[in-house]
């Protein structure tokens, strides 16, 4: 009995050992602020993009997006997602095909979104862009606590809520926001980067916030290795609200870009060659094309809940764009969990990990 008991014990512990081994070394993810599945698995909207109170030149926008295929439409305004990510990775949102991505926040805007991203939950209580440091643990107070991450956790992004949303008065991740260029230099509180090499232009030729952002964060990850990064950019949002399609386009195709460079260097990094993951979404969707309401997103613009999620790297399948299943924005922090080899914390409410796309 013995025997079979510590035979047993073997077993288990292997079983537990296996079941916890990670799934990747490094997580890379990257948030595009309100960019619709519309335009991620169709392209360029016909309605909006023929639009003269939305576009300005249409023949040249045409030109560089349009293509009367939607398969090609996606591949001119998203190359890297569709000619890389698509092959090597997996896709998650694109509604032909009965592959379903919502959030089940009920408020359908940033702090929520992020929240949800981040905690694994849609809390109701989350209701404002200025709600105070977040009350919820979050993927960011999981791996703070664990010693292997001291030091290897950052954030990098446009919009400065997200001291409050990751809480860094909590957890001490640094968090890098209001990005600033100072005489050529990237700026942030008491941080200065030089700033890579090549020429990282403006997506609408003169709001500059999403290029400092990857540039500063770019540099960040190259000096610095951390384990975990996140990234998060705003222009597609801000150019939604604000109806300006073609300049939300040109955003979009200079992020999918920007990604492009970024799996570019990590591929050719030492240290992160094929054992970092990178993790793509958004934080909430728009309203319908066709109508104003394009331009919104909120707790009345019901089809702002639906979302899209892409991947590709190391603990990642090559599934492509998945051709069914239902998933949610809350089930983001556990996969983030599990591909690092922990358990999310445990919760009736909080999302379970996405094994659909996991190696």
């Amino acid at each position: 009995m013995n025997k079979l008991l510590s035979l047993l014990f073997i077993l288990s512990s292997i079983l537990l050992e296996a079941q916890d081994t990670p799934k990747t070394q490094n997580i890379i993810l990257v948030t595009f602020d309100g960019y619709r599945w519309q335009e991620v698995f169709k392209g360029a909207e016909k309605k909006l993009i023929n639009n003269k109170k939305l576009v300005k030149d249409i023949p040249a926008l045409k030109k560089t997006y349009w293509a009367e295929d939607g398969v090609t439409r996606r591949e001119k305004l998203t190359p890297f997602l569709w000619n890389t990510i698509a092959k090597q990775g997996s896709i998650i949102g694109e509604r032909k095909r009965a592959s379903k991505m919502k959030v089940t926040n009920r408020y359908r805007f940033s702090y929520p979104g992020y929240n949800e991203i981040f905690s694994g939950y849609g809390d109701p209580k989350v209701n404002s862009n200025d709600f105070p440091d977040n009350p919820n643990l979050t993927i960011f107070d999981l791996l703070s606590s664990d010693e292997k991450f001291k030091n290897k956790l950052v954030a990098v992004a446009t919009w400065d809520a997200f001291t409050k949303i990751i809480n860094t008065n909590r957890n001490s991740v640094p968090v890098y926001v209001n990005i600033k260029d100072t005489a050529g230099k990237c700026t942030s509180g008491n941080l200065t980067f030089e700033g890579w090499n090549e020429k990282c232009p403006p997506s609408n030729g003169f709001i500059l916030t999403d290029s400092l952002t990857y540039r500063f964060a770019k540099e960040y990850i190259s000096k610095n290795h951390p384990r975990f990064a996140f990234i998060g950019f705003d222009e597609t949002d801000h150019f939604g609200h604000e109806g300006q399609y073609d300049s939300y386009l040109h955003s979009a195709n200079q992020l999918d870009g920007y990604m492009q460079d970024l799996w570019n260097f990590i591929q050719n990094d030492s240290q992160y060659k094929d054992n970092t993951t990178l993790i793509l979404t958004c934080d909430h969707g728009r309203g319908k094309t066709g109508t104003q309401m394009w331009r919104h997103h909120g707790g009345l613009v019901l089809p702002a809940d639906k979302i899209w999620l892409a991947a590709i790297g190391s603990g990642i399948k090559t599934e492509g764009s998945l051709k069914q299943g239902k998933f949610y924005q809350k089930q983001i922090a556990a996969t983030i969990a599990k591909l690092f080899g922990k358990k999310f914390y445990e919760g009736e409410k909080l999302g379970k990990p996405i094994d659909e796309i996991l190696k």
